[in-house]
């Protein structure tokens, strides 16, 4: 982002203007749009600067940049520009809709939708449009989505397979999983919901692929956590590409019904899977560009696989398990464990129980140990955010992720439109809205003298989850649990050392436990891939997860520092929309259609 800019919200009273009443909104978006697409076509960068506002922003989701990229400002976006209007062949615009949107009453924009084409692939806009003094409309945001590649359409709708099966499907099924002879042009490893994505994304792209799971079964990455693990987003944010979750699905999916989904979606798309495999190293062939792949299967047999691509798909448990090291470990008489390692209260019935740590999962977790009645402390060593789903989500999500709201594919799209950094602006707002409403519930949690905080510049806990994964907890009922004293909080110092009956802390306190739990999160997620790949590659590897410095995600959805290494990760919301992202990067690159990404610098 441009030093000399900082984000800010177009409002109404900063540009000095009133919406008319007689606003004629397609009028005004199809004249911008004729403007912009004249002064495209004729790779105009001054003459497209013109259009723009002089604070305006850029996004760009993989179709000009073959990566994930965000411009601030009329010098970043003009470099840009000059650096990918030539190569790309951006054109062919088309005009789809315009909408006046009003977020908030001093904010409005009319939003702009239109089609556009590249050398080798199709895309879609979605772009807002601000007044200014003079009565001209200049765009505020445009962002520019990667929606297909020309020549390689999904698989989907008239395109199915239209011929009759008799009695032959059962063993081409079982065929096309072995792969006896021949091999994928995809290995994916990881079969949680970011691996059965990406791999659906390439089935109807007509990629070969095999998924690697190191467990029995599809969906016990969610079927063994801890029995209390409900999702905390709703069910509108979190379908998954190609079959949505039926009607009737709960706003919240508990863990164990979304394991037998995932196990049920595997299924239903054909998709190739080896369970009870693991991944035990993969080498680059600098004559071929192959990596060769090796699969230790259950029975321990061993498959050298030959493959274009490799895709760690390990989510945002992929990181071993992270337990600080605090002295007297030894000395401790209890039980030690990490919360991947939890399955139930009913575990440790009659026991005092510590959590080390105090965000989603370590709430999660004493509110089982409170339901079961075992005495039960959180160790907050930090503050927590903290906002209640049945305040903060309706406010969240609405209207785009919401009952009634707009299909996934457009809500999608819209949602991701928007820059990352200029979103804490709006997120601020929303955030302010949500802790007034949970004022009594804020209040209560301080009376009891637990900590919160109201997350990044104020912003919520978004900008947590991106920036650290962590930091926070939607509540679904442990905070009332903690203000009546079922869940107790301590604080007041850090810890010293474990005791052989508990943990000491610095200012001389002490508290009794039979097993200390730590909710702590993971280490770095390319721990795992510097195991498969070695050492020294892995030397190569970029940061994944955290902001750069233009607000986008380092590293996920795009190779790993090394070619054609991909990381897929994420929510199921991440996971559905970026799942396209990295099927068509892949695709375009066994295509020959691949160009020249144009990638931020590192931020190591």
């Amino acid at each position: 982002m441009s030093p000399a800019l900082k984000p800010t919200l177009p409002t109404l009273d900063k540009l000095g203007v009133a919406i008319p009443q007689d606003l004629d909104v397609e009028k005004v978006a199809k004249a911008w749009l004729e403007s912009f697409s004249q002064f495209v076509s004729a790779k105009d960068t001054e003459g497209i600067i013109s259009v723009l506002d002089a604070e305006a922003w850029w996004r760009d989701l993989f179709a000009l940049t073959w990566d994930l990229r965000t411009f601030h400002g009329p010098e970043e976006i003009s470099a840009f520009l000059e650096n990918r209007l030539e190569e790309t062949q951006f054109g062919g615009i088309k005009f789809i809709e315009a909408t006046l949107d009003r977020p908030y009453p001093d904010l409005a924009w009319i939003t702009v939708q239109f089609a556009f084409e590249t050398g080798v692939a199709a895309g879609r806009s979605v772009t807002r449009l601000i007044p200014s003094k003079d009565g001209a409309w200049k765009a505020f945001v445009i962002a520019t989505n990667l929606e297909s590649l020309k020549d390689h359409p999904e698989r989907v709708g008239a395109l199915r397979n239209h011929l009759p099966n008799h009695g032959k499907w059962v063993d081409q099924r079982r065929k096309e999983q072995e792969f006896a002879d021949h091999d994928p042009e995809v290995l994916i490893i990881g079969g949680g919901q970011s691996g059965l994505d990406v791999a659906a994304r390439l089935k109807h792209l007509g990629t070969s692929h095999l998924i690697i799971e190191k467990q029995p079964r599809i969906g016990n990455q969610w079927r063994h956590r801890y029995e209390a693990l409900c999702l905390h987003d709703p069910v509108w944010f979190d379908h998954m590409p190609y079959i949505p979750f039926p009607e009737s699905w709960p706003v919240y999916t508990p863990a164990q019904k979304l394991a037998d989904w995932l196990e049920f979606y595997a299924g239903a798309l054909e998709l190739n899977v080896w369970t009870s495999s693991t991944v035990t190293n993969a080498t680059h062939n600098e004559e071929t560009g192959k990596w060769a792949v090796t699969v230790k299967r259950e029975d321990g047999s061993e498959r050298i696989f030959q493959v274009d691509h490799v895709v760690f798909a390990l989510g945002l448990g992929g990181g071993a398990p992270k337990v600080p090291d605090i002295p007297g470990k030894e000395e401790f008489q209890g039980q030690i464990l990490h919360s991947t390692a939890h399955r139930s209260a009913k575990d440790h019935l009659g026991k005092k129980v510590v959590i080390v740590g105090a965000c989603t999962s370590a709430h999660d977790i004493a509110a089982d140990y409170a339901d079961h009645g075992v005495d039960v402390t959180i160790f907050q060593r930090s503050s927590t955010y903290i906002m209640s789903t049945k305040e903060g989500m309706p406010r969240m999500m609405s209207p785009l992720f919401w009952e009634g709201g707009p299909p996934t594919e457009t809500a999608d799209r819209l949602d991701n439109s928007l820059p990352i950094l200029f979103t804490k602006l709006l997120a601020q707002r929303k955030a302010a809205t949500i802790h007034e409403a949970d004022k009594e519930l804020l209040e209560g949690l301080k009376s009891v003298g637990y900590r919160t905080n109201f997350g990044v510049d104020d912003s919520g806990f978004v900008f947590l989850a991106l920036k650290r994964a962590g930091g926070y907890y939607l509540d679904v009922g442990a905070c009332q649990k903690i203000i009546d004293g079922q869940i107790k909080i301590k604080n007041d110092s850090q810890i010293e050392r474990f005791t052989k009956t508990g943990l000491k802390f610095e200012n001389g306190s002490e508290i009794e436990a039979d097993v200390v739990l730590f909710a702590t999160g993971f280490d770095d997620y390319r721990g795992p891939i510097r195991k498969i790949l070695g050492e020294e590659v892995g030397k190569s590897l970029t940061p994944i997860w955290g902001l750069n410095d233009e607000g986008e995600l380092r590293t996920a959805w795009r190779e790993v520092g090394v070619p054609n290494v991909w990381y897929m990760m994420g929510n199921l919301a991440w996971s559905r929309f970026f799942s396209k992202h990295v099927a068509l990067q892949i695709k375009a690159k066994q295509e020959g259609l691949f160009g020249t990404r144009y990638p931020a610098p590192t931020v190591w």
